[in-house]
């Protein structure tokens, strides 16, 4: 195993993560985001797996919270100014160390958690300080697919994405995911 513990929770921050960043309003100053589907597809294999996913945030949207609800992301902090509090929290909550979580983070303000967690994951576009410290920098930007991607390389690392693979391809055990 590649890690000190299991990973058993994906933590992840919104805007630059999965999304790219931007924020649209439209005339009614309805906040827009946009999601790729295989982000999508990344959280829901991951949770096929049996694992939590969460997301923690600065800012606080509708759009977000729908978005967490189609995926089954059960643990969402939104509005958030103090990420490792919330981190903590959702730790506690879950009777899971620091070492079983992996964070996905882009900028600044996701550096405290990314120390704390047992595997840091960077956005290709994320920013130099938080691409230093990370364990691994996905291979796409956010809001591209940076999720599915680091959900894939968890599962290698994790001796997973066979199992998960063959439940598509025809070649799943008697456990698929």
């Amino acid at each position: 195993m590649a890690f000190e513990k299991p990973i058993e929770l994906l933590v992840m921050d919104v805007d630059g993560v999965l999304t790219d960043g931007g924020i649209i309003r439209d005339d009614a100053g309805q906040q827009i985001k946009r999601f790729h589907v295989r982000d999508g597809t990344g959280i829901v294999l991951w949770r096929r797996l049996g694992k939590h996913a969460g997301l923690i945030t600065g800012k606080e949207s509708e759009v977000v919270t729908y978005r967490a609800a189609e995926l089954g992301i059960e643990h969402v902090f939104q509005n958030v100014s103090d990420k490792i509090a919330a981190f903590n929290e959702l730790l506690e909550d879950l009777e899971l160390t620091p070492q079983q979580a992996a964070y996905i983070g882009d900028d600044l303000p996701d550096i405290p958690v990314m120390r704390r967690c047992g595997c840091a994951i960077a956005v290709q576009d994320a920013s130099e300080e938080v691409r230093a410290i990370a364990r691994y920098v996905t291979r796409f930007p956010g809001g591209y697919g940076a999720v599915r991607d680091a959900v894939e390389w968890l599962c290698k690392e994790m001796g997973a994405w066979q199992k998960l693979v063959g439940r598509y391809t025809g070649a799943a055990d008697d456990n698929p995911a």
